[in-house]
């Protein structure tokens, strides 16, 4: 599978657009907010892999998804910005609807719907913004450490007799 298959199903799970009888978004929609996205992304992060991205003829190379060129970090943060694009496409379009008539008894009340889209934007850019630091900080694990012999606690010389040195000392007998 191409990059406009896993990519593309990666965007539409994010913009819950799953229904494959009748899709709200095209294939070539959704594989131009990949690209745009791609284009956008390549000028702040600096991939694994030098990406050629022609959003005109809507090309992608190397394939980020080849099991030899895999790059996960390019098709997550991709994907993430470009679920992000959509989504502030429809704000966009949305706030224009955005209305509230009343007529005697009757209510329509239609500004809900962008401030939803907006909560939800702002959700999928969050989770882009923590996983771009995550990738620029080299996708370090938070509490791990690196231990040798010269850190605190791991020459056993303190003050007990006997203890276990794969614990560090702290299940004493």
């Amino acid at each position: 599978m191409s990059w406009q298959g896993q990519m593309s199903t990666m965007v539409r799970h994010l913009v819950d657009d799953l229904d494959s009888t009748s899709y709200k978004y095209s294939p070539s929609r959704v594989e131009t907010a990949i690209l745009v996205s791609a284009q956008l992304s390549t000028t702040n992060v600096d991939f694994n892999n030098d990406y050629t991205i022609n959003v005109e003829s809507c090309t992608l190379s190397p394939d980020p998804t080849d099991s030899t060129t895999r790059d996960n970090a390019f098709i997550n943060l991709v994907s993430l910005r470009a679920a992000c694009i959509i989504i502030g496409g429809e704000i966009r379009k949305e706030s224009g609807n955005a209305i509230s008539i009343k007529d005697g008894p009757s209510a329509i009340d239609l500004r809900g719907v962008s401030v939803t889209l907006t909560a939800i934007y702002k959700d999928l850019s969050e989770k882009y913004d923590h996983l771009l630091l995550e990738y620029r900080a080299g996708n370090s694990v938070a509490g791990h450490i690196i231990t040798g012999p010269y850190s605190p606690g791991s020459d056993n010389t303190s003050n007990h007799t006997r203890s276990d040195h794969r614990s560090g000392g702290f299940f004493n007998y």
